[in-house]
């Protein structure tokens, strides 16, 4: 995926998950299936996208992802929460269940 395709599909795209992950990250490994699921459960109308950082240079540059694992929420094209590293899959539920049912009226 170039970036440009990546931009329009997040500015056309009500919600989209960038997750950034790398080779050999032991957290970006336990955190996937978690993450994956804890947005199919919750939020199943944000599309997820993952990206190998170091393979996704111009995209990973872009988006100023320094540290593995990196996830950034869109919703309606817009920036919303991004957060890398140590991730707290409730408090990231949190933030985004508000917005998402008002966009989508949706109650978790």
């Amino acid at each position: 995926m170039s970036l440009e395709e990546l931009q329009t599909k997040i500015s056309t795209s009500d919600g989209v998950l960038l997750y950034f992950w790398g080779d050999n990250c032991n957290v970006c490994e336990a955190l996937r299936p978690k993450i994956k699921g804890a947005f199919e459960e919750n939020f199943p109308k944000i599309e997820q996208i993952y990206l190998n950082a170091k393979e996704q240079i111009e995209i990973s540059a872009h988006y100023n992802v320094f540290s593995i694992p990196t996830m950034m929420v869109f919703l309606d094209g817009k920036e919303f929460v991004t957060t890398s590293r140590n991730v707290s899959i409730d408090q990231l539920i949190t933030q985004i269940d508000r917005p998402y049912s008002m966009m989508f009226g949706d109650d978790l």
